[in-house]
């Protein structure tokens, strides 16, 4: 019994697959809560499908495919910037407009290209078959982007509530919008070979939204966040091995569930002041 137990434990591909998800969970759950507050999951999700392009030009010149995604994320977060500045249209519309355009973009050029990294990969992941070199972007990319929203948090918590608070006490405001949007495709970067494109999302927007469900004050949204991934990578991948399931969506279905448990707790919780104060 114990044996069956541990028995995902013991192939070296299911230890790189535990071992990347702990990696990404930090930085994508701490930056969860910040997208969560500013309302920025749209965002989140226009530089996710944004970077495609920038994969197949990576491939197409023979540079690192994560050179060629952070490019294409960051152009895709300026341009939406630029256009929702200049022009009537609401940011959201604009968003809209240049992710799918963009993903669109990168879909007629890889169907142009002849090349031996498979599509559903590049959208989905291929988590257990990640590399040693895999691991040591994403362990890298984790580490910096982890480090810089800890010790920012403040900086960012006050431009995410009051952006004009935050420039009146000499908050550099341009080098907190543009540095987040840069820490997001970064982490989407090293996101990219375990959960890939489409799923990065998910990674980006439900921790953050699970603890603010649970809980009202920032300084624990935090800790929650990171726990929640954190168990929900470690249960995702272990029930994706017993399922025979791919390991990022098993993942994703853990964090809806959770998600959907915190929105009946925090519904019941506020039935029951509104029931106290009548």
């Amino acid at each position: 019994m114990i044996e069956t137990l541990l028995q995902p434990f013991q192939f070296p591909f299911m230890q790189n697959a535990f071992l990347i998800m702990l990696m990404i969970a930090v930085p994508t759950s701490l930056l969860s809560c910040y997208l969560v507050l500013k309302g920025w999951s749209l965002m989140g999700d226009a530089i996710s499908h944004a970077v495609l392009p920038g994969v197949v030009a990576a491939y197409l010149l023979g540079i690192p495919l994560i050179v060629g995604a952070f490019i294409a994320g960051m152009f895709c977060a300026l341009a939406t910037g630029f256009l929702s500045d200049n022009s009537r249209v609401k940011q959201d519309t604009v968003m809209g407009i240049v992710f799918s355009g963009m993903f669109g973009l990168g879909i007629v050029m890889y169907t142009k290209v002849s090349t031996d990294v498979h599509l559903d990969h590049i959208l989905f992941g291929n988590m257990l078959g990640v590399g040693t070199t895999d691991l040591w972007t994403a362990g890298l990319i984790a580490l910096f982007v982890a480090g810089i929203v800890i010790a920012k948090r403040q900086d960012f918590l006050l431009h995410a509530f009051d952006p004009i608070q935050a420039q009146a006490v000499g908050l550099r405001v341009g080098w907190l919008h543009y540095g987040l949007l840069a820490l997001i495709s970064l982490t989407i970067v090293a996101t990219l070979s375990a959960v890939g494109i489409i799923l990065s999302i998910g990674l980006l927007i439900a921790p953050g939204a699970i603890a603010f469900l649970l809980t009202r004050q920032f300084a624990r949204m935090l800790p929650i966040a990171v726990g929640v991934t954190i168990l929900s990578s470690l249960l995702g991948v272990y029930a994706s091995f017993y399922l025979d399931s791919a390991p990022a969506p098993t993942i994703i279905l853990i964090l809806t569930i959770i998600f959907i448990a915190a929105f009946i707790r925090s519904n019941k919780a506020t039935r029951r002041a509104s029931a106290r104060k009548a």
